[in-house]
């Protein structure tokens, strides 16, 4: 604890140190909130396998993302409070003030452009998954990107752009949350959809029918990282602080094996 409050007390110095009004980058960090107040809020949306995942009935969440925050309130010595959201508006919840920070989320210039990064800690890459009774059909990525074909991406995704990018030719069936893209293709409504490399592990897991589509490699390799107000560099400065001293513990290394991301 009194290693992670010298951290804090070396953030707030640095960032201080980079701003030309340094009581105004005082008052504006989300880092005096979090101490002051003593609740850290964390937006999250609950449907992303095994990053983070709501359960309905008791209200609660689990997953990777949600033992990452929890550690990292632990150290800041303070309460942690998962705000609910969803992909479209995951990066307003952050420049608004919803809430300090987001669980991991793929690093884009979209994003970028409205909202700061944390240090990236893992990476991912996207392929397609349709139902095992299409295994003829559907062999690559060409395979899908064909007319009369129908992939689906939930809005506001890194998947949604991507859909549109790598299937031209193909109808693009955009679902909006709490509906998910994978469940169009339960449903017979979609031929296919994309998603990360992690979660279509877990999903065929748990759908004996669904099958990943056997493509040459994966596409998009992408790191993702916590979505951070971007003025705020007392806040990053900290978290990226954070970020390493647990990577040189191991503590996102054993994180990984618990939920089979390595």
């Amino acid at each position: 604890m009194k290693i992670m409050k010298k951290l804090a007390s070396l953030a707030l110095a640095a960032g201080l140190g980079m701003s030309v009004n340094a009581g105004t980058a005082s008052a504006q960090s989300a880092l005096n909130d979090i101490l002051d107040n003593g609740v850290l809020k964390v937006g999250t949306t609950g449907d992303w396998n095994p990053m983070t995942i709501k359960d309905p009935t008791t209200d609660s969440y689990k997953g990777y993302d949600i033992d990452v925050m929890t550690e990292l309130a632990k150290d800041l010595g303070v309460e942690l409070e998962f705000v609910p959201t969803d992909w479209k508006t995951l990066v307003n919840g952050v420049t608004s003030g919803k809430y300090h920070m987001t669980g991991s989320a793929s690093i884009s210039p979209a994003r970028a452009k409205a909202a700061g990064f944390s240090t990236s800690y893992f990476s991912l890459a996207t392929v397609p998954l349709t139902l095992k009774k299409n295994a003829d059909r559907f062999k690559s990525w060409d395979d899908l990107n064909q007319d009369g074909v129908s992939v689906a991406a939930t809005l506001g995704t890194t998947q949604e752009k991507q859909v549109k990018q790598f299937f031209p030719n193909a109808q693009h069936r955009i679902i909006e949350a709490p509906a998910r893209d994978f469940q169009e293709v339960l449903a017979g409504r979609a031929d296919a959809h994309i998603t990360s490399n992690v979660e279509a592990n877990k999903l065929i897991d748990k759908y004996e029918q669904m099958m990943i589509v056997p493509v040459a490699e994966p596409k998009a390799p992408t790191p993702i990282a916590m979505l951070l107000p971007q003025n705020d560099q007392v806040w990053i400065n900290y978290v990226n602080t954070w970020i390493r001293l647990k990577q040189e513990q191991g503590f996102f290394r054993q994180l990984g094996d618990k939920w089979k991301l390595n």
